[in-house]
């Protein structure tokens, strides 16, 4: 392929969710490292899309609105008419990825193997990663570093509020306080949720026992306000209500939040970029595939992976009615053990010697290591 040493202008078609964009960060935050003249244009679905508007390493975003059908591929191929990218990186493995590569021009089209793409995708890459089991999402888009010769290393996000962001976000967590726990109640797929009651008395435990208040964040979806509604009417301490449209006012909800408790949501993936501990519950998802990557794994709960199995990464088998396995016990152990570890609840902030979760992965750090391992 091209040496990297001469790619000019990177073409990334990442047209999945949430989760995913946020997976996609340390592939341009190490393209713009390796080169930080070199242009970087992603092509994004319209939700996803104001995520990237603010990165620093991100110097265009093109939106492909395929909802539209026909007339969002003409938009999207007037979005990207006479130009030619050096480089595309296409990261989706489904048919949706086909026209903005294909518009791209670019002699070089990295994707992945045949083994791990859908839809006959993999015939648009010129250049593809070695078959490998399916593994975490995170460690699979770095794999198209390593095809390409860019170092991985440190992994980072780059993540964080503008400063007019900033602004609101200490306006917002000014009326509390004590440590905020945000609450993600709704994902994407209704079996993924967990039981409103449920997060009810936890919330009631957060007041109760851990000193902590509590904000229940997500989008303005008329599912994500009646599972919100059913929580406030079943807690005694009301949490306070911070649904609302836009995905950089939940960066920094999530950002300003000292602990999130949430199901396989997009919004889990944005506070592992942003440092903050994340007590996932994965009973329908497996967490090693699509969990926070590398970060607080001793905080999820995890009732997807068989007991006394070995963690596996390749199964996406979905697990039915797993998410009613989970108790409140097994949430407020994961409590106990965040305000033990990386002090949550201390309204000073983490104490001198405190557990903290690191927003950079480095080769070698003994937490994240032991994590990954599954220690």
């Amino acid at each position: 392929m091209t040496e990297v040493e001469s790619v000019r202008s990177v073409c990334v078609v990442l047209l999945s969710g949430l989760g995913d964009v946020v997976h996609g960060l340390p592939v341009v935050n190490a393209l713009k490292r390796d080169d930080p003249t070199r242009r970087i244009t992603w092509v994004v679905e319209p939700l996803s899309a104001p995520l990237l508007r603010h990165h620093p390493s991100v110097d265009e975003v093109v939106v492909f609105d395929r909802r539209k059908g026909i007339r969002g591929v003409w938009e999207l191929a007037r979005a990207m008419a006479g130009r030619r990218w050096d480089l595309t990186l296409n990261f989706n493995i489904y048919f949706k990825s086909v026209f903005p590569t294909l518009l791209s021009r670019a002699p070089v089209r990295v994707g992945l193997d045949r083994r791990r793409s859908a839809d006959g995708v993999w015939l648009l890459a010129n250049v593809r990663t070695p078959p490998r089991p399916r593994g975490h999402t995170q460690d699979m888009f770095l794999e198209m570093l390593e095809v390409i010769g860019v170092e991985t290393r440190p992994v980072d996000w780059r993540l964080s509020p503008t400063p007019e962001e900033a602004a609101e976000q200490g306006a917002f967590f000014a009326r509390f306080d004590r440590p905020v726990a945000a609450i993600v109640p709704a994902s994407a797929n209704p079996r993924k949720d967990w039981i409103p009651e449920r997060y009810a008395a936890v919330i009631d435990a957060l007041d109760r026992d851990f000193g902590m208040d509590s904000v229940i964040v997500g989008g303005p979806s008329e599912r994500e306000a009646r599972l919100s509604q059913r929580i406030v009417a079943a807690a005694s301490s009301k949490p306070t209500l911070a649904l609302g449209d836009g995905i950089r006012r939940l960066v920094w909800l999530l950002g300003g939040s000292r602990l999130v408790i949430a199901p396989d949501t997009g919004p889990v993936h944005i506070a592992r970029a942003m440092e903050v501990p994340v007590i996932g519950l994965y009973g329908h998802t497996n967490p090693w595939r699509v969990g926070p990557w590398r970060h607080c794994q001793d905080l999820w709960v995890d009732v997807y992976t068989e007991r006394g199995a070995a963690p596996d990464p390749s199964d996406a088998t979905p697990k039915l009615q797993r998410m009613e396995g989970i108790t409140e016990a097994d949430v407020l152990e994961r409590v106990a053990r965040a305000v033990e570890r990386y002090r949550v609840a201390d309204p000073a902030g983490p104490a001198d010697g405190a557990e903290e979760p690191s927003g950079r992965y480095v080769e070698g750090d003994s937490r994240t290591e032991r994590e990954a391992d599954g220690g």
